[in-house]
């Protein structure tokens, strides 16, 4: 019985050790799809000032990203064309109030940059 359990957890072992090796040697599934980065600035419309903590989401996606003390924002997205980004205010009063605001971009290629600019409530 001892043997057995022991030829067991040795043979699990070395199972786990020989996909761990693959893994490191061949790497993580890749991603075939075409991607597309998508990025750009949020700032306010009156006062041309950067706006912090809004969020900016790409429809049908699920992916979304607050934007940085220096309203920068960017990530990669799965390629659709054309491309509907929303911008919304989610944190309140803090940096302001502001409409939400929605961007449909057409004859894209490879990459998105964007400079918004959002009007205040």
């Amino acid at each position: 019985m001892k043997r057995r359990w022991l030829r067991a957890t040795v043979g699990g072992l070395s199972f786990s050790t020989a996909l761990f090796i693959f893994q490191c040697c061949y790497g993580t599934p890749q991603d075939f799809l075409d991607d597309i980065m998508v990025q750009g600035i949020v700032k306010s419309k009156t006062s041309g000032e950067v706006i912090q903590g809004i969020k900016v989401s790409v429809d049908h996606t699920g992916q979304h990203q607050l934007t940085d003390a220096d309203g920068s924002f960017g990530f990669y997205v799965d390629f659709l064309n054309p491309l509907r980004v929303s911008f919304e205010d989610v944190d309140g009063s803090q940096n302001g109030s502001f409409n939400p605001q929605d961007t449909l971009v057409q004859d894209i290629w490879e990459h998105v940059y964007m400079e918004i600019e959002l009007d205040e409530k």
